[in-house]
């Protein structure tokens, strides 16, 4: 169990009325990646002198959010209740759409005692400049090339990080896409909880604010008007084959989609 200083209070959180430069109004996008090169210099200085935590992960990637909201960006964040009073790591098992949520959901679920590791791929870890930043939380690294050897990667070493307290988030989807496929939307956490014993916590999120790159797909425009939403559901058991669960957490997704979409 770690102890950070949240950005919210209460179960939800939503972007405070903040006041936006002209220079962020006229260029969200230069006036973001400005802050976050910053933010992540700051963190490899700090990996480098051995002064690098969960804590220091926590705060960078709550000044992420900040500057997103510095730059015109809204978030909605719900369903932090959930995140209450759980005794045990669990598997957060979510869709994946853009680079955000990489950065931006340790801020919000870390703040309940959740120390936290990702399922990445290995492209991220030998990522110029932001590489050091996903090692050094020792994640579980597939490659993404043979379902089978990815699957028994996260057998041994996801169930290795829940066995030493840490908790797992987990993209199934093949690849990072605006569009929900569910066909594409593996078991792969689920398998994990079932295996483990570990709950299950479904993450629905809409972070097309941060598009994608033509040239570099991790950076994209960054589009102010487009909100940014996270929800988080009731952790789950998973029993039998975890058919049921894994249909839940699909419905989860699809729905908060559709009715974000709407509102938007």
């Amino acid at each position: 169990m770690i102890d950070v200083k949240a950005i919210y209070e209460g179960t939800e959180y939503h972007t405070p009325e903040r006041k936006i430069s002209w220079l962020s109004r006229l260029f969200p996008t230069f006036s973001f990646y400005l802050k976050v090169l910053l933010i992540v210099w700051d963190d490899n200085r700090k990996i480098r002198r051995g002064k690098y935590d969960s804590a220091e992960w926590h705060n960078g990637s709550a000044r992420t959010i900040k500057a997103l909201e510095m730059s015109g960006c809204r978030f909605e964040a719900t369903g932090m209740e959930h995140l209450k009073d759980i005794d045990r790591p669990c598997i957060f098992i979510g869709n994946h759409m853009s680079s955000l949520e990489t950065f931006a959901l340790p801020a919000l679920i870390m703040p309940h005692g959740f120390d936290l590791t990702y399922v990445v791929k290995r492209s991220l870890v030998d990522y110029p400049i932001f590489g050091d930043l996903v090692t050094v939380r020792d994640p579980v690294v597939v490659n993404r090339v043979n379902p089978r050897d990815d699957l028994k990667v996260v057998m041994e070493e996801g169930a290795r990080r829940l066995e030493q307290g840490r908790s797992l988030i987990i993209f199934p989807q093949h690849t990072r896409s605006v569009d929900f496929d569910p066909k594409k939307f593996n078991s792969i956490g689920v398998k994990l909880a079932q295996r483990t014993g570990a709950l299950v916590i479904p993450v629905a999120l809409l972070t097309w604010a941060w598009s994608a790159g033509k040239m570099v797909k991790d950076f994209g425009p960054i589009i102010p008007s487009r909100t940014i939403h996270f929800a988080f559901g009731e952790p789950m058991e998973i029993t039998g084959k975890g058919q049921e669960e894994q249909q839940r957490i699909v419905d989860f997704i699809q729905s908060h989609l559709k009715r974000w979409r709407t509102e938007n």
